[in-house]
């Protein structure tokens, strides 16, 4: 079945690439505006990505895409699935790697939450006020840490302003929906007085919990239907920005807390409150030296906190995170053709996860982190062949309380890719790539039990830090109406550390067969990642008809005969049909998902193939010369019993039924 279904993802992207000579393409006379990426070291155009294939998501597609998180609002792009850990955490999976691998930022700077820790808990990021989200996949995340070997997502939310806007502009949405009853406000507002500019953000979100198709276990009507209980979600967003501006470039800062309150849907009806607040300082000089282009620091300050709760409130574990980045930039003039960007990076954090009561075994003991980085990317045009290579050097400290041993780890980080565009508006790129990875804290000390994922977690001291061996091919088509892109990879990861499920256990660790909690060992292994990705589009922001399709596929193994690598994504294949004239807009989109077949030697549930079909239409009207959007979404049309892969409740905790969503936004 899986040889048939990759078969027809094949067949239907090569259908669709049959666009590129029709007559109607008229692809010669269109270049269609670029996008930059702004997590890249030159902020290039996105289809000029050598050392990673990046996607950005802005504008409508992004307002039509967003969901409650972060892993919803991404999971339907290629290599991109989601933890799905509910309504209230959902973090993205890149090319089948999750936690900790997968950076998450915030305009360049690490979100320093804990949501690398477990899938339970939430990104402390708000994809509703971002001005746009943007996924590197491959070798450039390794630019931003030993944390990125699988990707990076960066929510760009222009909180400190770079340029002056003259009079006030912004955004405003309120949506509702029908599946959970939710209700959502958010909006940006920017401007300037003098050579001040300004920003404010807000965002807030309460939702019900979700109705969902079918039972809540799959085919066990004893196990509850309707809705999903305990799937709430309470989310509430604040950030405000200034900057002073000039032609020799800006400094400025800003404050944003986070407030959110989700249910986590398991037999505990255990409970999640967070708060964050987050500090953030950005400063760039041009020219600041000779043969200088710019130089930019970053300064980043996280508050972190949240804390478990049993079903009748009782707090059980206190996650706190104190964090501090640091990030410098110096951007070189091309010399002898060379263009390139080095700088250094520190991080200084305090985590802990504790016991809510002061007994028991601590989650994760009090630990001190510091790291130190310097990277280096060089970029060089020989004529129609773009060559980039990059380097990063770290040293990772992990200082826990006493009664643990401290590790050090020196980590090297090395890429090398190169792009020929062999006629306009084509290109073929191969990427290799050295990148490694020290454990994190809860993979080396984790002690005690996890209230809300129902497992009793133990980390080993004396893991060692994994060394990722990647190589990417990929062919492309960036101008015209019609354009294409595949990549082809495999990543051989030496050491790679992964959740082992064991006994039943009590709280205190003893084992039990009727016990509350499930013993996950961290333990490490060697593995091979292969897969591959394919996307095509026709005509995706002009007027009149558009379409795109995409497929991707990828498989984790341990070697040795071990068996697959846990909570692995399946083999997917989608379309899209859109069409924009005047006032209105209207799409329809269709995403077939294979049976998960590829079980871990410890995973006894295999989600069913599923196909989720999502519709739009909106109208746009002006009123006093404001635009004024009137939308309607219909997601999960068909009312499927959809359970992911990538979700460690797969088994309790289908995703949402049919949902209409109806609302209105507007810029000025």
């Amino acid at each position: 079945m899986i040889a048939q279904r990759t078969l027809l993802a094949s067949a239907v992207l090569s259908a669709l690439a049959s666009l590129s000579t029709a007559p109607f393409a008229q692809e010669a006379a269109q270049t269609l505006p670029a996008v930059t990426v702004t997590a890249t070291p030159f902020n290039d155009d996105v289809d000029n990505q050598i050392l990673a294939p990046a996607k950005v998501l802005s504008g409508d597609e992004l307002r039509n895409k967003l969901g409650n998180t972060l892993g919803d609002t991404l999971s339907m792009e290629p290599g991109v699935s989601a933890s799905a850990f509910g309504a209230g955490a959902s973090r993205p999976i890149i090319r089948g790697m999750e936690g900790p691998r997968v950076k998450i930022l915030q305009n360049g700077m690490s979100m320093l939450d804990a949501s690398t820790l477990s899938n339970d808990h939430a990104v402390a990021g708000e994809g509703a006020t971002a001005r746009q989200i943007e996924i590197l996949r491959g070798p450039a995340s390794l630019l931003y840490g030993s944390g990125a070997i699988g990707g990076v997502v960066n929510i760009v939310n222009d909180r400190i302003p770079t340029t002056l806007v003259g009079k006030p502009t912004g955004e405003a949405e309120v949506r509702y929906s029908s599946v959970d009853s939710g209700r959502q406000v958010s909006g940006t507002v920017e401007g300037s007085t003098g050579n001040i500019g300004l920003h404010l953000d807000g965002n807030f979100r309460d939702a019900d919990d979700y109705r969902i198709p079918g039972n809540v276990e799959l085919g066990d009507g004893a196990s509850g239907s309707g809705r999903l209980p305990n799937s709430f979600t309470r989310a509430n967003s604040l950030g405000f920005g200034g900057a002073y501006i000039q032609d020799w470039g800006h400094i400025g800062a800003s404050v944003g807390v986070n407030d959110d309150r989700y249910g986590i849907p398991t037999d505990e009806r255990s409970y999640i409150t967070l708060k964050q607040t987050r500090i953030d300082v950005d400063g760039l000089i041009k020219e600041p030296f000779a043969n200088m282009e710019s130089l930019r620091f970053k300064i980043g300050h996280t508050d972190y906190q949240h804390t478990e709760h049993e079903e009748d409130g009782t707090p059980a574990t206190n996650f706190k995170n104190d964090a501090l980045e640091t990030r410098l930039e110096l951007t070189h003039k091309p010399l002898n053709g060379w263009h390139g960007t080095f700088g250094m990076q520190t991080e200084n954090s305090k985590f802990s996860a504790l016991a809510a009561d002061g007994s028991g075994a601590a989650t994760v003991p009090l630990t001190k982190t510091e790291s130190v980085a310097a990277f280096l990317v060089e970029q060089r045009d020989f004529g129609p062949f773009r060559l980039s290579t990059g380097a990063r050097v770290e040293s990772v400290k992990r200082k826990p309380d006493a009664g643990f041993t401290e590790r050090d780890f020196t980590l090297g980080s090395y890429s090398l890719g190169g792009l020929w565009s062999f006629t306009k508006g084509y290109g073929i790129g191969l990427t290799g790539s050295i990148a490694q990875r020290a454990p994190a804290i809860e993979e080396l000390y984790s002690n005690g039990p996890h209230e809300s994922t129902g497992t009793y977690d133990i980390g080993d001291q004396n893991l060692r830090k994994e060394t990722s061996r990647n190589i990417e091919l990929s062919l492309q088509k960036t101008e015209g109406l019609v354009r294409w892109k595949t990549n082809v990879f495999q990543n051989r990861v030496k050491n790679y550390v992964y959740g082992a499920i064991g006994n039943r256990v009590d709280e205190d660790g003893t084992v039990d067969a009727n016990g509350e909690f499930q013993e996950r060992f961290w333990s490490q292994n060697d593995a091979i990642i292969r897969g591959a990705e394919a996307e095509i589009s026709y005509n995706l922001r002009g007027d009149g008809l558009s379409l795109r399709g995409f497929a991707d596929t990828s498989r984790g193994k341990l070697t040795g005969d071990l068996g697959n690598l846990p909570l692995q994504p399946v083999t997917r294949v989608g379309g899209e049909i859109g069409y924009r004239q005047g006032a209105w807009q209207s799409g329809l989109s269709v995403v077939h998902a294979d049976r998960q077949t590829r079980l871990a030697t410890f995973e006894d549930f295999a989600t069913p193939s599923y196909t989720k079909v999502d519709a739009s239409l909106s109208y746009t009207q002006r009123t006093n010369n404001l635009p004024i959007t009137w939308f309607a979404m219909v997601k999960n049309l068909l009312n499927e019993d959809i359970r992911v892969s990538t979700s460690v409740l797969s088994d309790v905790a289908p995703l949402p039924g049919r949902n209409l969503i109806v609302g209105v936004r507007t810029r000025f």
